[in-house]
């Protein structure tokens, strides 16, 4: 057989793959263009191709692998073959140290392949699971992501979900039929609400642009330093004056969007515990995690939702070494017995965990209340943080100061004539002297009282102070986090 007949056949095998499908396509747009490369391109099962296409590219100039299950195959069902594909990806992403995303849209398995599917689906979780913290994980659902995929999927650094897409560990049409009929059941918008999807995008477009976003702002893995991006920042310092002075009107978003670089806040699971602002953002340039609590919700008590959901970011900024920035006005965790029957307080416990275990740096910025044990947890320089500064209009409590101030001071309202404007006098009096910042300071709680119109300043000086930290923990396997 000569050379011009044995390019004619890679020509007519090159022919034979369809290059035109959605799967192939979304790789392509993921990828700085060009950049694109598949591997196992030949791979079949059976007589048909995988289900999905699989390879490496370029975002930002920086490697990735990628997988994009192909709903045109078979459903995207998943087998051996699939599986063998997605495992080559996770198992060169392990050994470059280079992030991976997949894209997920299939019915579900391959049902004629019998066990070897479900062995396929192990070998994903597998694979998936011990690389977790090594490198980022994004997985984004743009289809159907049923049963096993769904573990898969939520296994993931991020979720990000197109909104007509569909996540489920159980087909709604089968939990409907035993009468557990929820509304919404198996969508994006039920995926945001539990928690599950970080990010939810009106299109296939907008969710593979957050996902280029994510890669940007992350390390390429646990042993790479973090990027750093141009910024700009705002002329906010009359803002937070004036937010200090009336903590009730200010809005925390705007507060912390303040301080952060301009326009850099990326917030994740919006719709899960709504009491707390989270997300990734940058300060000077540098990426990190932040963390704040929403006064106007509910007095930005922390709930359950709102625990998992910090200590989630806070693990995650912890396993690739981004800075954690804190800003607490809280009065404290949710008051009540029905949540604590729910685990409430398990769930506390992981939040304080979360950050006591975070080896990088934390930097928390009290702007008002900080109560009891959420100010432990969360600010409390004895739990870890490695700087905490204050604004004047901070109250840092073991109690709530109406409940301290009675307590302590009890007595005093013995025989008054106007018990309630007495025991308002008698509460701020507490906030003044022993809730103020000042007697934080004095007793070495905090590091500082600070102007509010510096917050910027003083937090890029502390984390460039921490930007070489480094610490050793007892030899352990692991934490027991009360998961």
């Amino acid at each position: 057989m000569g050379s011009d007949s044995k390019m004619t056949i890679l020509a007519e095998k090159r022919a034979q793959q369809n290059r035109n499908t959605p799967a192939y396509k979304r790789l392509e747009k993921l990828f700085d263009a060009g950049s694109f490369t598949e591997m196992d391109a030949f791979a079949k099962a059976d007589e048909t191709a995988a289900g999905v296409v699989a390879g490496y590219g370029a975002i930002e100039g920086s490697t990735v692998f990628a997988f994009s299950q192909d709903s045109t195959v078979d459903g995207g069902a998943v087998g051996k073959a699939h599986a063998a594909k997605i495992r080559k990806v996770y198992e060169l992403a392990a050994k470059t140290g280079a992030p991976v995303i997949g894209m997920f849209d299939s019915n579900g398995a391959r049902v004629a392949e019998g066990n070897d599917a479900l062995a396929a689906y192990g070998e994903m979780l597998l694979i998936s699971n011990n690389l977790s913290g090594v490198v980022p994980q994004i997985a984004l659902v743009l289809g159907v992501c049923a049963g096993s995929a769904a573990m898969v999927a939520a296994s993931s650094d991020f979720v990000v979900m197109k909104k007509d897409a569909q996540l489920f560990l159980t087909a709604p049409f089968i939990t409907g039929a035993q009468g557990d009929s929820t509304e919404g059941a198996g969508s994006a918008d039920n995926a945001a609400k539990s928690g599950v999807a970080h990010i939810l995008a009106d299109s296939e477009d907008e969710a593979i642009a957050k996902a280029r976003e994510l890669t940007a702002r992350l390390p390429l893995n646990n042993l790479s330093a973090a990027p750093v991006a141009s910024f700009s920042e705002a002329d906010a310092a009359d803002f937070l004056r004036v937010a200090c002075e009336n903590l009730d009107a200010a809005d925390t978003d705007g507060i912390v969007d303040a301080v952060l670089d301009a326009e850099s806040a990326l917030e994740l699971q919006k719709e899960f515990g709504k009491s707390v602002y989270a997300g990734l953002a940058t300060v000077a340039g540098a990426s990190c995690g932040f963390v704040a609590t929403r006064r106007s919700v509910n007095g930005g008590r922390i709930d359950a939702a709102a625990c998992a959901k910090i200590a989630r970011l806070v693990r995650l900024c912890d396993a690739f070494a981004l800075p954690v920035v804190t800003f607490v006005d809280t009065q404290g965790f949710v008051p009540s017995a029905a949540d604590e029957l729910a685990g409430s307080v398990r769930e506390a416990a992981k939040l304080a965990h979360a950050y006591a275990e975070a080896t990088c740096p934390k930097v928390a910025v009290v702007t008002g209340n900080a109560i009891g044990p959420a100010y432990i947890a969360m600010a409390g320089r004895n739990a870890n943080a490695d700087v905490t500064v204050a604004w004047p209009s901070a109250v840092i409590s073991a109690m709530e100061p109406v409940a301290a101030a009675t307590f302590l001071w009890d007595e005093r309202l013995a025989g008054s004539k106007d018990l309630a404007a007495d025991r308002e006098k008698l509460v701020q009096q507490y906030v003044e002297t022993i809730a103020s910042p000042y007697e934080a300071a004095t007793g070495g709680h905090i590091d500082d009282v600070i102007d509010p119109a510096g917050t910027r300043a003083a937090l890029i000086a502390a984390l460039d102070m921490l930007a070489g930290k480094r610490v050793s923990n007892l030899p352990k396997k692991h934490g027991n986090m009360p998961l």
